[in-house]
């Protein structure tokens, strides 16, 4: 998750979707609140640790935490050096997660294509609102608001936190600010994160409660919806100057690798792009098995807890 959240167009809520952890995610985030306080007090710090299901949580942050660490630096220099292969990458990854996602359940029913093209919409519209962000002023200000939307779009599989921070200026600030450790910088960004963790997962828990099969398809419309934007043959044909004079990209324009080379000059490095989307494909599907296979082992054990708990 924090390789894939570390990359413009990828989201690490779609590797925890792959992985099978995704609904234990957004229930576990929405346990930190108010709720905490009140297990602490009656249960002390075993009872808080149940209750933000720290076993799960703890690793899981640990391996972001490391993961965005070590990929900030091999990140900047792929962008800049080998943005097709890391594109194509990504796009089969994305691409074989949209198949995993898109398995019907057995109560899918037609009108479950509503939120699914709702999510397309969502997805093919919210990069170009986020320039908006810029005209806040304040810089302070600016960072919070783009930590909450960045931090709510990586709990959505296929909205990438770190292209919606690109469209909106921060990416590169943001990047450098966490390679450099700028105390200030990642402490405004940190307060927006912890706003949009708290607001958004509650939204997300309560829509997959109440509203399941439908909530799944719009997150599948999320990643359909973000296909195009890790498309390798793709060239910037606008933008707008960001407050620190970064380029915040406003059009693009795709080509078949053909036309990409004949209007770059650049080569389309096709037997290497298509290689590497086959090696992402065949990393989600492998996780995707691995994930069912874990959620298959652990029904049996959960069905007998709640066996136990009646029981009792």
């Amino acid at each position: 998750m924090g390789a894939a959240d570390a990359v413009p167009g990828v989201s690490g809520g779609t590797i925890a979707f792959v992985t099978g952890i995704y609904e234990e995610l957004i229930h576990t985030i929405k346990q930190f609140g108010p709720g905490a306080y009140v297990a602490w007090r009656r249960g002390g710090w075993r009872m808080l640790a149940v209750h933000l299901n720290l076993a799960f949580l703890l690793p899981l942050l640990a391996g972001i935490a490391i993961s965005l660490i070590s990929v900030a630096h091999l990140v900047v220099w792929l962008l800049d050096d080998h943005l097709l292969l890391l594109n194509g990458f990504f796009m089969g990854l994305v691409a074989a997660s949209a198949m995993v996602v898109g398995r019907h359940p057995s109560d899918w029913r037609w009108w479950h294509l509503l939120p699914l093209a709702a999510g397309l919409l969502l997805a093919h519209g919210l990069p170009s609102l986020m320039p908006l962000i810029t005209q806040i002023g304040n810089p302070a200000l600016i960072l919070v608001v783009g930590g909450a939307i960045a931090i709510s779009a990586m709990l959505l599989p296929g909205v990438s936190g770190s292209f919606l921070l690109l469209t909106m200026g921060l990416y590169g600030t943001v990047m450098q600010g966490i390679r450099s450790f700028d105390i200030g910088l990642i402490g405004f960004f940190g307060l927006g994160c912890l706003i949009g963790l708290f607001v958004f997962s509650r939204l997300l828990s309560w829509l997959l409660h109440h509203h399941h099969t439908a909530t799944l398809q719009l997150l599948l419309g999320f990643i359909v919806g973000s296909l195009p934007v890790l498309w390798p043959w793709q060239v910037m044909l606008s933008y707008q100057l960001g407050p620190e004079g970064q380029q915040i990209p406003l059009d693009y324009r795709y080509f078949t690798p053909d036309g990409f080379t004949q209007w770059t000059g650049e080569a389309a490095h096709l037997p290497a792009v298509v290689a590497l989307m086959l090696v992402g494909a065949v990393l989600v599907l492998g996780l995707g098995r691995l994930g069912h296979a874990s959620a298959a082992r652990s029904r049996p054990s959960n069905a007998s807890h709640r066996e136990e708990g009646s029981d009792a």
